[in-house]
């Protein structure tokens, strides 16, 4: 045998492991890059779960959807939406038979949440009380420029819409971190130890109400400019849902632009496709969904979480309004899902934490994940041989790239996404997402050729009239 039929045995034989760079052609690059800036736009315009209720609301309205509560009947093709508390929306595309292929991303993201009572002055400065939220590494969230974003509710039902730090007029907020001349006993700690949350307090000003000597003057001149701007009082805060994010703008990363450096990666890289596909779907022969659930990152719990029984109530208005027989859990039992969610990339600077044979790397495509959880997969759900099979028909016949892995070495850490909340329902289901970098930090990366496969990866997938047999 010669060294071109061993190539060619090779080829056959093992899975592919190179970049999807490698492959791409030149026209299909520049669509990717187009597509990408509408992605880097997106991300800088919606930082919070509400913010992306509120976008793709506009965007589905504007592609012929309406709201399930206006439509008395659907019919195959119908588009519908629906919007839990504001913090959650679904979207479907009816099929021309009630089976279903859905994808579920979240819209929640690592942030700093306000305290109840968080306005407060300390030594004639006046800062914000914060309750991290979802997986931080407290360091990263120090001197950084910060955003306010959310809404305050005043007693009468009045909502109040507060922005501010991104426009670059704006003022922008911070963490005050400890110079290093002063830090060697922080330096000597953990990581973990180095930073009490209870210090991860925003600088918001430093001016005096008045001249006169009165307790807490700067916290009164606070308190005054937030109730002569938006009518509010400190009490006002108890009833608000403020969240500050890094201000940073997101943008291409690298001299060749091929990768996008923004906060909310995870797990907006998935939101944005997922979403987008699904507007490209017409006519399908199965209803195709979009869930974009909220507190994924931390336990998927409350009535915008996906533990909730908010997607069931919006799956049972479907199955009214098509006049189907079946019940939901029926439908359930035969439905395809995507749990979209991203995963961490393999970072050459710490290479002793992967085991790199089962990791997924950057422009590699999407990756196909079994199971998640920790150590014995724990709290995982793994999804069966049959319908990994099925996925992989799908996206090798459609010419999608795709990677399967885990994500560390085992016993390192873990992690979780969606996938056993709706495989708990009976559905078949198997984490499908985008690598990152930089994880949960306040600037995280992507590939672009891995955000634009992952968009032409679901649209295949809400396409499919695949049936798992039994």
């Amino acid at each position: 045998m010669d060294i071109n039929q061993i190539k060619k045995l090779k080829e056959s034989l093992f899975k592919p492991s190179q970049s999807g760079w490698m492959t791409l052609e030149e026209e299909n690059k520049k669509k990717m890059y187009t597509y990408s800036e509408g992605y880097i736009s997106f991300l800088n315009e919606a930082k919070t779960e509400r913010m992306c209720v509120t976008y793709f609301k506009n965007l589905l309205i504007e592609n012929g959807f309406k709201n399930i509560d206006d439509c008395q009947t659907l019919k195959p093709n119908d588009k519908v939406y629906y919007i839990n508390k504001e913090k959650n929306i679904y979207a479907a595309i009816i099929g021309q038979e009630d089976n279903l292929n859905i994808i579920g991303a979240h819209i929640d993201s690592p942030r700093l949440d306000l305290k109840p009572n968080p306005l407060y002055e300390s030594d004639e400065l006046a800062l914000f009380k914060t309750h991290y939220y979802g997986g931080i590494k407290k360091y990263q969230w120090l001197n950084i420029p910060l955003s306010m974003h959310g809404v305050i509710v005043k007693k009468d039902g009045t909502k109040i819409q507060i922005d501010i730090g991104e426009k670059e007029e704006d003022p922008i907020f911070t963490i005050a971190d400890l110079l290093p001349h002063l830090s060697n006993w922080q330096e000597n700690k953990t990581l973990y130890e180095a930073i009490d949350p209870e210090n991860l307090n925003i600088l918001v000003g430093s001016i005096p109400y008045t001249k006169d000597k009165i307790n807490e003057n700067i916290k009164l001149n606070i308190i005054s400019i937030l109730n002569k701007e938006y009518g509010i009082t400190e009490r006002d805060f108890v009833s608000s849902e403020i969240e500050f994010t890094p201000a940073f703008k997101s943008k291409s990363l690298g001299f060749d632009k091929s990768l996008i450096a923004g906060y909310g990666q995870d797990d907006r890289a998935c939101t944005y496709t997922s979403m987008t596909a699904l507007l490209n779907i017409e006519n399908p022969k199965k209803t195709a969904i979009c869930i974009l659930a909220d507190k994924e990152e931390i336990g998927s719990m409350g009535n915008t979480g996906m533990s909730s029984t908010s997607f069931d109530y919006f799956i049972e208005k479907i199955l009214k309004k098509i006049n189907s027989t079946k019940t939901i859990n029926e439908i359930y039992n035969d439905s395809l899902v995507l749990s979209a969610d991203v995963t961490g990339a393999y970072n050459p600077n710490f290479p002793d934490i992967y085991e790199k044979n089962n990791e997924s790397y950057l422009g590699h495509g999407l990756s196909l994940i079994k199971y998640t959880g920790s150590a014995s997969k724990g709290g995982a759900s793994d999804a069966n041989s049959e319908y990994v099979a099925l996925i992989r028909k799908i996206f090798e016949e459609n010419n999608i790239t795709y990677q399967s892995s885990e994500m560390g070495k085992i016993g390192i850490g873990g992690g979780g996404t969606i996938a056993y909340i709706l495989a708990n329902r009976g559905m078949n289901v198997i984490d499908c997402g985008i690598s990152l970098l930089s994880m949960h930090s306040p600037y995280e990366i992507s590939s672009k050729f891995d955000i634009y496969n992952a968009y032409q990866g679901y649209i295949s997938f809400y396409k499919t009239d695949e049936i798992l047999k039994k």
